[in-house]
């Protein structure tokens, strides 16, 4: 009975470490470790297969990386990606959230609707848009032919590559940012936008000077969340693109995947990675103190 107790004690004694420690195991089994891993990787002259023999290069792959213009291509093109994406994000969910935050019939139904490609699987998106912008049998030049407007080849364009993929991207995430946008919305005051139609403010003025400073916050919050998401979009680019045509389109992720499963060049694949990490952890830093200074 003794022994039982001191078992017992001892288990309420360590409670507080016992059941957070099979999800501490699990994080360092399935994050920390392939970090580490690909952090070992990124110093090593790796390939898949045994021939040749991995080999301890130190930095010599991100020094590599800094004089491949391929490498500097796929920066500006996640960029370029990002920066066409997530403003006209910022301005549909706007939108969207202003229009389905009014009181209407079917409500439900219309918020139901509009969320509904936030939660499709991204791949299944961009097969369906591939379909579309195929310049043969898509429908999309359909629609421009009906309108007596110029075939575009879209994603085979060199030109319209990425604008075709942040369309996808922008039909896709506008309704994220518009989950967040209507939450606070939803949150606001119900006395201060009465006051001000007491007043007479008109509707530019109630959302510029009243609706938008008291969202700012929830705002930003949105911005920075989906400015990080968009660095880091593979899926909807390589079911499209594929990076092409040529590397017209080709982020600093698509160009990791190909030069590991493609080009077999672990080592330097994971060099890139790294800097994708290092790339996104930096955006990140700056977002979040814009975010501190916004609430302040």
């Amino acid at each position: 009975m003794r022994r039982k107790h001191i078992k017992v004690d001892w288990l309420d004694r360590n409670l507080s470490w016992l059941f957070p420690l099979p999800a501490g195991i699990a994080v360092l089994v399935l994050v920390v470790g392939p970090i580490v891993a690909n952090l070992i990787f990124s110093l090593e002259n790796r390939s898949f297969g045994a021939f040749p023999p991995p080999s301890l290069v130190g930095l010599a792959n991100y020094s590599s990386a800094m004089h491949d213009p391929r490498f500097w291509n796929s920066v500006k093109n996640t960029f370029y990606l990002t920066a066409l994406s997530v403003p006209i994000e910022t301005i549909f969910g706007l939108v969207i959230a202003l229009l389905i935050n009014r009181s209407f019939a079917l409500k439900g139904l219309v918020r139901t609707l509009i969320l509904l490609p936030m939660i499709a699987t991204p791949v299944a998106v961009a097969l369906i848009w591939s379909l579309m912008m195929n310049p043969q049998l898509g429908v999309l030049n359909y629609f421009l032919q009906v309108l007596h407007l110029p075939r575009l080849l879209w994603a085979s364009s060199p030109t319209f590559a990425i604008p075709s993929l942040a369309l996808v991207d922008i039909w896709e995430w506008s309704p994220f940012m518009a989950l967040i946008i209507l939450a606070a919305l939803q949150s606001m005051p119900s006395e201060i936008l009465e006051a001000a139609s007491i007043d007479g403010v008109t509707p530019w003025q109630l959302l510029s000077r009243i609706i938008i400073p008291l969202i700012r916050p929830a705002l930003i919050t949105a911005i920075v969340l989906r400015t990080i998401d968009a660095l880091k979009t593979f899926d909807i680019i390589y079911v499209i693109t594929q990076g092409g045509p040529g590397i017209a389109s080709e982020t600093l992720n698509v160009y990791a995947f190909k030069s590991s499963f493609l080009y077999l060049r672990v080592g330097y694949a994971s060099s890139l990675l790294v800097l994708l990490a290092i790339l996104v952890i930096g955006i990140a830093i700056l977002l979040n103190v814009w975010l501190k200074r916004a609430q302040t």
